[in-house]
Parts: C-alpha cells; structure tokens; sequence
C-alpha cells in the first residue's frame, strides 16, 4: 500500500531539507508519495483548517514540523505565546492524525527543553526532570506536552506517535531575520550587513563562551526519513551530532567569518544574554542504532549554509514569516 506522507512546516528549514533529500537527491521509495504543506496553506492553529488539510491529502504518515519558533531574544519576550500556539499546533495535529487513521506521526521537539540544571551528556529519559531553562519556558513546555501526547495517544490507542530531538540545526532555508533567527543564521546575517556597510568589526552577542552541538540541516533530513521508515519507538530518540563535536560561539562565529573570507576583528558584546552555557546531547541511541551514519563536516556545513545565504539573501527569510 502505497505511503501518503505529510509534512507539516514544509517550507521551513527541516522542511525544506527533508524536500531537498526526497526531491533531488532521489531518496525517496518508490510507494511513497510526499506532500509538503505550510501555514500559507493551512494555519494549524485553527482545527477546522487542520481537518480539512488532512480531507484534502488523507495521509497515512506525518512528520510534524510545523511550530512557532524563534532565537534566545524572541522567546524570551514571548512565553506565552510560544506556549499556547506550540500547544493547539500539537494538540490539532495529533487528533486530527488519529481521527485520520495515520499510521505514524513524527514530531520534533528540541534540546532547548531539557532541564537547565542537569547532569550532561543529557539524554532522552531526562527531559522531564526539572524545569526548563527560564528564557524559553513556554516553548519547552508545549514541546514537552507533545512526548506527553504521543505516550497518552500510544497508552489508550497503541499509535505510534514518536519525536524526535535535534541538537542546534542550521542550513539553506533557515530564518534569518536578526529579531527571530537561531544563532546560526543570525551570525550570518549580522556579518553580511557588517560586510556590506563596510565595517571592520563582526559584533557578536554575548561572551562567545557557551557550548553548542550543530548538526546540518540536510544530514537532519536524512535522520528524519530514517526514523518515519525504521523507528518505531513512542519513546524520544536525540539526533544529534557526536559529544566531541560541540563547538564554542566564539569557534562558531570564527568559522562564519572564515567563510565569508572576513579579515576584520570579533567583538563580543557582553552586555547581552548568553542563555544556557551548555546543553550537550548524547546520540548514544542513534549511534547504537545507526552507527554508520556520517555527519557533514561543520566547516563546510557552515560554508555551504554561507554560500546559499550570498546567493538567496534577496529572497531568503530576513523577517518572520
């Protein structure tokens, strides 16, 4: 029986990965039929929308994308929305799935919702053990009541309704708006304005000392499809590149400069927020299950994600969608 794949969010960053993995890289399966939908086409808020979503392309899979997310500054003045839209996205998109008869959902949650105070490497039995950081609180909690779902779905209807939780994800397609975007983009396109004003100065936010694990947005792709083919847990499983991989932001943004072929200095603007100085990820689960898989380098990951900014950035996301 032939797979009606549904991706929800699929103009977004992981979106657009997973569309260039299936698409152009020819690693889609010959019974799989892959529809990528986003907010222009349904707002998942609303759960007449969602049902007719689902009316309109009856899928049998769902990986579930879609979200209100944004940087460390976004989320922190806006808990609360973060909160009650993550949650009626989440809440719609799995009862409209079960109602549906949907095989498998897929969902994405974040490392950023893990506690704040805890033991590292974290893994995926630790993310209810204690609140989360303060700055994203509202975010992490609907990310955290969407593990909850799927457990809940799986106890009274056995659905597999899984998640999966990537370290910090960058590529072509991110979000660059310098108000929402994850440090990544963010970092790019500060040092493109820096560039283009003529400026021999890349002012970073923060110390440059917190801890970060990176992982590429089209190798996060290739997880995905792996974990809606051949992962049939309800329980979380972390992707994530390996422990050794972390990086420091001042390492992250040196690398962003390297690639940009910047000559100036870094400055470090310490009168702004650091948020959490690590939150490091054990990919023991995928490693045990998948331990072949090979990462992209950073470097040029980076330089990659470089490039396609130079070439896009005209039509690339500088604002909120």
């Amino acid at each position: 029986m032939a797979k009606v794949i549904l991706v929800t969010g699929g103009s977004g960053l992981v979106g657009s990965a997973i569309r260039t993995i299936v698409e152009t890289q020819n690693e889609a399966l010959p019974d799989e039929k892959w529809i990528f939908t986003n907010s222009k086409e349904a707002d998942l808020n609303d759960v007449q929308a969602t049902k007719d979503l689902f009316e309109k392309y009856k899928p049998t899979h769902v990986i579930h994308l879609a979200a209100m997310v944004g940087g460390l500054f976004h989320n922190m003045n806006n808990n609360l929305d973060f909160l009650r839209k993550n949650v009626h996205i989440n809440d719609n998109v799995l009862e409209t799935s079960f109602q549906y008869n949907v095989k498998k959902v897929v969902s994405c949650l974040s490392t950023c919702i893990f506690p704040d105070k805890t033991s590292y490497p974290i893994n995926e039995t630790m993310i209810h053990n204690g609140p989360p950081h303060p700055s994203n609180f509202g975010y992490s909690y609907a990310k955290r009541l969407l593990d909850i779902s799927n457990k809940a779905y799986h106890q009274k209807h056995g659905v597999i309704y899984t998640s999966v939780v990537p370290c910090n994800v960058f590529g072509p397609h991110d979000n660059f708006d310098l108000q929402n975007a994850h440090v990544v983009p963010a970092l790019i396109h500060r040092l493109h304005i820096a560039i283009e004003k003529g400026d021999d100065k890349f002012v970073v936010l923060g110390s440059g000392k917190p801890l970060r694990q990176f992982i590429y947005s089209l190798d996060l792709a290739r997880l995905f499809v792996w974990v809606l083919r051949n992962y049939n847990d309800v329980e979380p499983i972390i992707l994530s590149v390996d422990e050794k991989d972390e990086i420091t932001i001042r390492s992250l943004a040196e690398m962003i400069a390297k690639s940009f072929n910047f000559q100036g200095i870094l400055e470090f603007d310490t009168s702004a927020a650091d948020g959490q100085i690590k939150k490091t990820a054990s990919n023991e689960k995928l490693r045990k299950l998948l331990p072949n898989f090979k990462f992209t380098n950073l470097e040029t990951a980076i330089a990659d994600t470089v490039e396609w900014f130079k070439n896009n950035n005209k039509q690339a996301r500088l604002v909120a969608p």
